[in-house]
């Protein structure tokens, strides 16, 4: 075997090497195999020497549109672009930042011309651009000079006149950008801000800087999450009273099991103070489906994370702070009762991805295939549903020795009036309870899996999930996915921006949990 010359480089002239490959536009697949390092390597490279995390090192690309093409706005609780969308000087040069059609979206859906939008990880100026071409003023800061460096540049462009989405022409203002940390917002006085608009980073994932201090993207899980408190606190702060707080966050993976990351800062915003008014599903499109990755997945059992988290907050009206969802006390009851698969349908390959999307009328004969053949192999299973009822129920009690791979709890009393009679502290106790009760019967490394969906009440959302992801932290299971299901796209059709009060909920989860 021929010995690769390149191997032979370390130090600083390793460092040159990958440098100068970046440079030429060389892919980081190829350079990792030709000098034998790794991608998290070139990103501290590339850190290390340019003091930002950026995946290309070129220069500014030529500007051909100043607004994205056959644009709609999003009017359900799953979002997916297929393309990242490059209007603008919107570009993917900065690592991680997020598609310039989300915070179009939120701009557009949640405040005005001539209102004041905040990011407070700025990072490469996505949002600022679209708040300039919006017709919005812009407050954004970050952390890293660097990257409020790259937003200036990118925010380097003249608008003339270009029409909203109503044809009239607005006034444009520049975003003013600085240097700050998010969890210090000082600068900006209390209710000052019509929306905030931001994507921090994920603990860990991405390294934004080289070891700056205060960069939260080197925080641990736990520390992250006391960090993102002092932000959380400073947004509430600064937002004016009935306005939103839109922030874009995703789950990680650590042995095998899901972290959900979300879930956590969801409730880190409640905690200051904020409600939730939408749960927002945004789809990624770069996971591998095939070859290495579908048999990666099949053998390993494990799905590739294809979704973030896109919570909308909303700074409650003074005369509404501090009152709490009431839940309607006389909802019928609900029982829990088995039922029997009985399908035909074949099933080629298993999904290998957290987002499934079926055709309506095969959904959730799919999603039982999908779910039976993957976590039981087919066989050994029970499948229980809890469902409105009249009658008094004391659940389900499995033998102790069953020894079951799969438990697979459905949800159709949620789905009956989009959950509307239900009682959610019912439904959460049932869940509860019989997770208890059929712990003997599943044997160690087996499966229970649970159907769910948020609900709204009034102006506000029940993240389900999140509420049983919260409540069933027992020794007894870990978290190992966290799936979304809905029903595959249709061709979309490009419609005037019409915005609805609210967003319709068009996805469900599906818990899976390992039995310890």
């Amino acid at each position: 075997m021929k010995e690769n010359r390149y191997n032979n480089l370390s130090g600083e002239k390793l460092e040159e090497a990958v440098l100068r490959e970046k440079e030429l536009g060389t892919p980081d697949l190829e350079i990792g195999k030709k000098y034998g390092v790794t991608y998290r390597y070139i990103e501290k490279v590339v850190t290390k020497n340019k003091g930002i995390n950026v995946s290309e090192i070129k220069n500014r690309k030529k500007i051909k549109s100043l607004f994205p093409k056959n644009f709609s706005l999003e009017t359900s609780s799953v979002w997916s672009f297929k393309q990242r969308g490059d209007w603008a000087t919107h570009n993917g040069t900065y690592r991680g930042n997020y598609s310039p059609y989300i915070p179009r979206n939120i701009i557009l859906r949640y405040s005005k011309p001539g209102e004041t939008v905040l990011d407070c990880f700025c990072g490469g100026g996505t949002t600022a651009i679209e708040a300039k071409l919006l017709g919005r003023k812009c407050l954004a800061c970050d952390i890293n000079e660097q990257a409020i460096a790259l937003a200036e540049e990118n925010l380097n462009f003249e608008i003339n006149t270009l029409p909203f989405p109503d044809n009239e022409i607005k006034e444009f203002f520049e975003p003013e950008l600085r240097v700050g940390d998010a969890r210090d917002l000082s600068w900006l006085d209390s209710n000052s801000i019509d929306l905030i608009c931001t994507h921090p980073p994920y603990a860990n994932i991405i390294q934004y800087t080289d070891n700056k201090e205060g960069d939260l993207s080197l925080l641990d899980v736990e520390e992250f999450l006391q960090e993102i408190a002092e932000v959380a606190a400073e947004n509430f702060r600064v937002l004016k009273p009935g306005r939103q707080c839109a922030v874009l966050i995703g789950d990680m993976r650590r042995k095998k099991h899901v972290i959900p990351l979300a879930f956590k800062l969801i409730n880190v915003y409640l905690a200051a103070g904020f409600r939730l008014r939408e749960l927002i599903i945004k789809r990624q499109h770069n996971c591998k489906t095939t070859g290495f990755w579908y048999e990666s997945s099949i053998k390993n059992n494990f799905l590739l994370l294809a979704h973030e988290y896109l919570p909308v907050f909303e700074k409650p009206e003074k005369s509404q702070a501090g009152k709490t969802l009431k839940v309607k006390e006389e909802a019928p009851g609900l029982a829990i009762g088995r039922e029997k698969l009985e399908s035909t349908i074949k099933i080629n390959q298993l999904e290998t991805t957290t987002v499934w999307l079926f055709p309506k009328d095969k959904k959730e004969e799919l999603t039982d295939k999908n779910i039976i053949k993957r976590y039981s192999f087919g066989s050994n299973f029970k499948i229980v549903k809890i469902e409105r009822s009249d009658k008094k129920s004391n659940g389900i009690k499995l033998r102790a020795r069953e020894d079951l791979e799969l438990v697979w709890v459905k949800s159709p009393v949620l789905n009956l009036d989009d959950g509307k009679g239900v009682n959610p502290q019912d439904y959460l106790e049932r869940l509860q309870s019989l997770s208890y009760e059929i712990q003997s019967g599943v044997r160690s490394g087996g499966y229970l899996a649970i159907e769910t969906r948020d609900l709204r009440r009034g102006e506000q959302l029940i993240p389900m999930a999140k509420l049983i992801v919260d409540l069933l932290q027992d020794e007894a299971w870990w978290l190992k996915e966290i799936i979304v299901v809905a029903e595959a796209d249709g061709q979309k059709t490009f419609q005037p921006a019409i915005k609805q009060e609210f967003l319709d909920i068009v996805h469900n989860y599906i818990l899976v949990y390992e039995k310890k």
